[in-house]
């Protein structure tokens, strides 16, 4: 290619503070009414109205209703992957020992203090997490977003158990990531089961992190074989 050629080629323009608002809006709108309405209960028309934006931009900014709600995933996912492999990677350059209950706690409190913290876009996600590892059809979404990490994860907890079945851990993590989606989204069957008089509060979200750490770990050692575990 000639330097004249290369110099004709259009140069493309990085998208206006409007369009980044305007996609942002988009996301946004679609991460709720997927969390609460599934995909198959949602439709672009449902999202354009929420966002308040003709349908034509849906499509510009998320492309179809599949690849819009993949990208819905994607977003967090990877802030969350990066946020407890931090934690995990901080935990093993420390000084102490590492235990078993302090590997979960790298992978379960990145979420909860988000969900307490950060409004009702990350308590949807739990939604969408629990909608995406319900059904298989989104086995791909959870093979790229999640198990990278979730692989590494198991590795580390496998460690704690030697000899074990691999897909005992297996196990055990998935029903710590159902536990802890559920106290994302459950709260209130808690308080109702529990005869609480209290409203279903995010912000007590981070308090319920040591019970579910300790549930989880719990569980882990009661139903794992392995030689010389507590």
């Amino acid at each position: 290619m000639s330097v004249l050629t290369k110099a004709a080629k259009p140069r493309q323009r990085a998208p206006s503070l409007r369009s980044l608002e305007t996609r942002q809006r988009i996301l946004d709108a679609a991460e709720l009414l997927f969390a609460h309405g599934g995909f198959d209960g949602t439709s672009l028309r449902d999202i354009a109205g929420k966002a308040g934006v003709p349908v034509a931009l849906v499509n510009f900014h998320g492309g179809s209703k599949q690849e819009l709600y993949a990208r819905i995933v994607v977003r967090r996912a990877d802030q969350l992957s990066d946020l407890r492999l931090r934690a995990l990677h901080g935990l093993k350059a420390g000084p102490d020992r590492l235990s078993l209950s302090a590997v979960l706690r790298c992978f379960v409190e990145p979420y909860i203090e988000r969900a307490a913290n950060g409004g009702p876009q990350w308590l949807a996600y739990a939604r969408l997490v629990a909608q995406v590892s319900a059904d298989r059809k989104w086995s791909d979404i959870s093979q790229r977003c999640f198990d990278p990490t979730a692989k590494l994860f198991i590795d580390e907890i496998a460690a704690f158990f030697p000899g074990s079945d691999r897909s005992a851990v297996a196990a055990g993590f998935v029903f710590t990531v159902s536990a802890m989606l559920a106290l994302a989204t459950s709260m209130w069957r808690v308080d109702a089961l529990s005869d609480s008089a209290a409203r279903p509060n995010p912000a007590v979200l981070a308090n319920w992190t040591v019970f579910l750490v300790d549930f989880a770990e719990g569980g882990l050692k009661r139903a794992v074989v392995s030689p010389g575990v507590a």
